[in-house]
């Protein structure tokens, strides 16, 4: 009896655990057996991993083979573990010597030429090796870069099984060129320059970058809802390495590092259709639970443009993230939590024509319409978002302007220093921004002054505001406050913050 034994990592989540691959080579009747919760992809590396082998000049055993991943309780997934069970198989007949795959993780799958493709997820899987005391990392070529994040690790990159085998052997590979991991600070496209007019709608961007608040634009086709939502990110302050490295671990096990650089400083920006399902939203699945769009935007800006046209339910699944920061997504298969910390801008047409504004009167929808159309945008979301924004067309005098607004450039250095100025505020606290303070700071430690109060407390008795919101009025007024340079919100700077919460104001 031989016996072969390799490391990879099985994923649930964003949670790693390592596994053990056992390949036994006994006698009897030649057969596949492959034990530890498999599912149909990883069952289907028995004729992957054989055709490579051959097709790489290495023999199949023509006996009885078991491979069994441990621990046999995880449920194992993808097609990641072609490369582990090779490498076990080929220890089994030895091949290799065993002591060269017994202590490095291995992770790939295996084309039927013996090419070693890219899989998802090397990231949280190399984090989780890591702190299992893994310090080297065999990965597919293509996701070196994404592996050399990890830099407390020995990353071997390989593009063939024939090129593994051989550094297994004799140490040998490739010599390969050392990464320049410095910071993808790609350029965006989209500049606030670009917008014409807006000003209220401008600020109230500024105040969502500031201090994290979710935002709604009303107003009619062609205002520029869509414009300024996409130039928010740009004002985002950079991404820290820690935050960075989580954002491309979520993008990772999404798939979505073929449109965002694994090296990515910048705010992502994920703007799903109106027609998405809930699925889409917070995230699902049967076999695999994927991160949803929520998630997907973690540390940046999720923008839902036409949000009343979402299906019932679709935006009140956001409700729980909005609160929590997190999603938790329970299936048979078992439940994962993933970060879903983003800035919310919902974009809306005042009508189901979207022809109805202050200025015109070519609206043809009746009041029952709009009352309809508008109720989709339920009260328990609504009061979650901080800041409402009526964005109204603009006149030929706004348009004929030669003069360009401020940059996002310009924008963005106001945002990071009213941001450092929470930070030094907020130094000894478990939040940084102010949307995070916690009620009960809001009525102690952080009340406004004293007259602010006083206008809150008179709202709250007309019943114009609900307790949420004074204190999403009280967030966004030390956001204002910031940006104003004064220790605490006057009561100009609060009712700021209450006409941007209400929608009023000019």
């Amino acid at each position: 009896m031989t016996l072969g034994q390799s490391l990879t990592v099985a994923l649930f989540g964003l949670d790693g655990h390592v596994v053990t691959v056992e390949a036994d080579i006994a006698d009897g009747l030649p057969a596949y057996v492959l034990l530890g919760l498999p599912d149909a992809a990883l069952t289907e590396s028995r004729d992957r991993v054989r055709a490579a082998l051959v097709n790489c000049a290495e023999s199949w055993p023509n006996r009885k083979v078991t491979v069994s991943l441990s621990p046999a309780w995880l449920p194992k997934s993808g097609s990641s573990f072609d490369l582990p069970i090779a490498v076990a198989l080929l220890a089994a007949q030895q091949v290799i010597p065993a002591e060269r795959s017994s202590d490095i993780a291995f992770l790939g799958e295996l084309a039927l030429n013996g090419h070693i493709r890219g899989v998802r997820g090397v990231l949280p899987s190399l984090i989780a090796a890591y702190k299992a005391g893994i310090k080297i990392a065999v990965v597919p070529w293509v996701n070196r870069v994404e592996a050399q994040l990890v830099r407390e690790m020995t990353i071997i990159p390989m593009e063939h099984l024939g090129s593994l085998l051989r550094w297994l052997r004799t140490g040998e590979r490739d010599v390969v060129q050392e990464l320049d991991l410095a910071e993808d600070a790609c350029e965006s496209p989209f500049d606030f320059s670009d917008v014409a007019g807006q000003e209220r709608a401008r600020l109230a961007a500024e105040v969502s970058a500031v201090g994290g608040h979710h935002l709604l634009l009303m107003g009619p086709p062609g205002a520029g809802k869509t414009m300024i939502a996409q130039r928010l990110p740009g004002i985002l302050p950079t991404l820290s390495r820690e935050e960075s490295l989580e954002v491309t671990a979520i993008h990772s096990i999404a798939g979505g590092l073929s449109t965002r650089s694994p090296l990515a400083s910048d705010a992502p920006f994920v703007a799903p259709h109106h027609s998405a399902t809930r699925v889409a939203m917070v995230g699902g699945g049967s076999h695999t639970i994927k991160p949803g769009a929520c998630s997907l935007a973690h540390r940046g800006v999720l923008f839902i443009d036409e949000a009343p046209e979402c299906d019932s339910g679709v935006l009140d699944s956001l409700r729980q993230p909005l609160e929590s920061n997190s999603i938790t997504i329970a299936r048979a298969i078992g439940s994962v939590t993933y970060p879903a910390h983003f800035l919310l801008v919902l974009a809306a047409n005042p009508c189901p024509c979207g022809k109805f504004s202050g200025r015109g009167r070519n609206c043809t929808c009746t009041s029952q319409q709009v009352r309809r159309y508008l109720g989709k945008l339920s009260g328990p979301l609504m009061d979650r978002i901080d800041l409402r924004v009526q964005v109204d067309p603009l006149s030929r005098v706004e348009l004929s302007r030669l003069e360009l607004g401020q940059t996002s450039a310009t924008i963005k250095d106001r945002v990071v220093a009213a941001r450092s100025v929470a930070s030094l505020r907020f130094f000894q606290e478990k939040w940084s921004l102010n949307s995070e303070i916690p009620s009960r700071a809001l009525r102690t430690k952080y009340q406004p002054e004293k007259s602010a109060m006083n206008f809150l407390h008179s709202e709250l008795d007309q019943e114009r505001i609900t307790a949420r919101g004074l204190h999403k009025v009280m967030r966004t007024a030390w956001s204002i406050a910031d940006m104003s340079g004064h220790s605490r919100p006057t009561l100009a700077d609060t009712q700021i913050a209450y006409s941007l919460r209400e929608g009023s104001g000019s």
